[in-house]
C-alpha cells in the first residue's frame, strides 16, 4: 500500500489531526474485496481491518485528520460545519496510479462535531455501505464503500441503536463546503490554493480556476441528470453534500421511489419538499451559483456565469440521451418531448412503479398483444392504449429491431434496485445479528441489469408493508 496524503501535507489549515476513536466490542461484518483488490489492498488482512475500522488503530503510514468545511443547508448558510463525525484516515495510490481518499465515517468526535458524539448506527451505515455500490453498478459517479463494521456501542439517535463505521473511498472527499468556508471565513487567499490542489491532483487536464468552475457544472449536471433518469433522491443537497468532482456524496436519507411520484420527497426534514425528486435540478443549479459566488473574487465573473449558462442545456441534453436509451429509442424527434411528457403523467396518475414499467416496457414487440407482465403493472390500462400506440409506431418508424432493442433496454434498465423496503428487511436483519439479507442484496445490486434466478425475490414489487416512505437524516 502506498501511502500519499496529499491533503494533510499540503492542506494543513483546511483540517485538525484527529485520533479515531474505538468502538466497544467491533465486529468486521464486511469487506468489499472486489473493490479492495482493484485498489491494492486485497493483503491488508481482516485484523487489520477490524483494526482500522474498529479499534482506533489506523493502518501503518496513516494520518488521520478532520476537515474543514461550511455550507447552505436548506437554504440557510452554516458558517462551520466540517467532518463532525468523519475522518480522513489518508489517501493512498492505487495500482494504476490514480489517488484515493480513505474516509471513516462514524470515528468519533472531531473539533466539528457540534455537540454531536461523531457516532454513526448500523441502520445508516448499511444504507450507505449498499446505496454507494448500488449507484456505482449503475453507472452513477459515487463514493465506494470498502469495509462495514458494527459493535455493541449504545448510540442514541431516534432511539438506542448501535454504533458503525463504513470505509468509504473517493478520488476526494473535497465539497463546495469547502470554497464556502474560505471565501466567507475572511481566509479568501486560501481559494486560490484550494484551486491549485484540486487541478494538480484532479484536474490536470484545466488551466485555471475558470476552466474548473465550468467541469464542476458540467459534472454537476451530469450526475444530477443521471440521478432523475434512474428516480433516485439524495434527500440532502445542501452544499455541503456536493462535490467538487459530480460525485454522489454523503448518503443519509436518501430514496429510490417506487411508484413514480415526482414530487418525492424520502426526507422527513424537509416538509417543504425543498430537496424533493423534481426539485433536484434547480437545487443544483442553486446550489453552483453558491459556489460561484464563493470563487467571485478569485475566477472572473463573465467566464463564472457563462459556465452557470451551460448548467441547464448539458442536464436536459444527458437527461434527454438516458431516457431515449432507457425507452429503447436511437434518434430523436420532435415529438419526442411530448412522448415523453404523457408517459410521466400517466406513471404520476396512476402510480405506476417507475423501474418495473421501463424494464417491462422491453419485452413489447411492434406487433401481437401487448405484454402481459406489462399490463399487469397497469391499474387501468385502457388509459394505456394510445401511448402504447403511439410508442410502438415510433418504434415502427425509427425501424427498431425487437430483440437488439430489448437487449439495449435490459442493458439500462435495471431489475434490481435498491428500494428502502429491501434496505430495511437488511438493517432488521443486520440489528440481530444475521447478515444473509444483506449479503444477498448486496450481491444482487453488483449487477443490476442482469436477470440473476436465484435473487428473484428482490427484483418484485415493494411489499404492501413499506412503501416509499421518509427518513430522517440521522438514516
Amino acid at each position: 500500500m502506498k501511502l500519499i496524503n496529499t491533503f494533510a501535507t499540503e492542506l494543513p489549515w483546511a483540517c485538525e489531526p484527529v485520533a479515531p476513536q474505538p468502538l466497544h466490542e467491533p465486529s468486521l461484518l464486511h469487506l468489499n474485496h472486489s473493490l479492495l483488490n482493484e485498489l491494492g489492498l486485497g493483503d491488508v488482512s481482516e485484523t487489520d481491518w477490524l483494526a482500522c475500522c474498529g479499534l482506533g488503530q489506523p493502518l501503518p503510514g496513516m494520518q488521520p485528520v478532520a476537515q474543514v468545511y461550511a455550507g447552505h443547508q436548506f437554504g440557510g448558510y452554516s458558517p462551520r460545519l466540517g467532518d463532525g463525525r468523519a475522518l480522513l484516515l489518508g489517501e493512498l495510490r492505487a495500482p494504476d496510479g490514480q489517488g484515493w481518499d480513505l474516509h471513516l465515517k462514524g470515528a468519533g468526535k472531531t473539533p466539528f462535531s457540534r455537540f454531536g458524539d461523531g457516532r454513526a448506527v448500523l441502520r445508516s451505515s448499511i444504507r450507505e455501505y449498499l446505496a454507494s455500490e448500488a449507484l456505482h453498478a449503475l453507472g452513477i459517479p459515487t463514493t465506494r464503500a470498502l469495509v462495514l463494521v458494527g459493535s455493541k456501542e449504545p448510540v442514541y439517535r431516534e432511539q438506542e441503536e448501535t454504533g458503525a463505521t463504513v470505509l468509504r473511498t473517493a478520488p476526494s472527499h473535497l465539497r463546495f463546503g469547502h470554497i464556502e468556508y474560505f471565501a466567507w471565513s475572511g481566509q479568501g487567499e486560501k481559494i486560490p490554493l484550494l484551486i491549485d490542489y484540486l487541478l494538480r491532483h484532479h484536474f490536470p487536464e484545466l488551466d485555471s480556476g475558470a476552466e474548473l468552475f465550468a467541469e464542476v457544472v458540467r459534472r454537476t449536471a451530469r450526475l444530477i441528470a443521471k440521478w432523475q433518469a434512474a428516480g433516485f433522491c439524495h434527500g440532502v443537497m445542501n452544499t455541503d453534500n456536493m462535490s467538487l468532482l459530480g460525485l454522489t456524496l454523503d448518503y443519509g436519507p436518501y430514496g429510490f421511489i417506487d411508484a413514480y411520484v415526482p414530487d418525492f420527497v424520502c426526507n422527513h426534514s424537509d416538509p417543504g419538499g425543498r430537496y424533493a425528486l423534481d426539485q433536484q435540478p434547480a437545487v443544483g443549479y442553486w446550489n453552483l451559483q453558491k459556489l460561484a459566488q464563493a470563487l467571485a473574487d478569485h475566477v472572473d465573473g463573465d467566464a463564472l456565469a457563462a459556465a452557470l449558462a451551460q448548467y441547464e442545456q448539458q442536464l436536459m441534453l444527458h437527461y434527454s440521451e438516458l431516457m431515449r436509451a432507457k425507452l429503447g429509442l436511437s434518434v430523436w424527434e420532435e415529438e419526442d418531448p411530448a412522448l415523453f411528457r404523457e408517459l410521466f403523467q400517466l406513471l404520476a396518475s396512476q402510480r405506476v412503479d417507475y423501474h418495473l414499467f421501463l424494464r417491462r416496457l422491453g419485452e413489447l414487440t411492434q406487433q401481437g398483444e401487448w405484454p402481459a407482465s406489462l399490463l399487469a403493472l397497469l391499474p387501468d390500462p385502457a388509459h394505456w392504449q394510445q401511448w402504447l400506440a403511439l410508442y410502438r409506431a415510433r418504434l415502427v418508424r425509427e425501424g427498431s429491431e425487437d430483440a437488439a432493442r430489448k437487449r439495449q433496454m435490459d442493458a439500462i434498465n435495471p431489475k434490481y434496485v435498491l428500494r428502502n423496503a429491501l434496505a430495511q428487511q437488511a438493517i432488521d436483519a443486520a440489528e440481530v445479528g444475521d447478515m444473509t439479507p444483506f449479503e444477498r442484496l448486496f450481491a444482487a445490486l453488483q449487477h443490476p441489469y442482469d436477470e440473476q434466478p436465484e435473487y428473484e425475490d428482490l427484483a418484485t414489487p415493494v411489499p404492501q408493508w413499506y412503501c416509499g416512505g421518509e427518513l430522517s437524516c440521522s438514516s
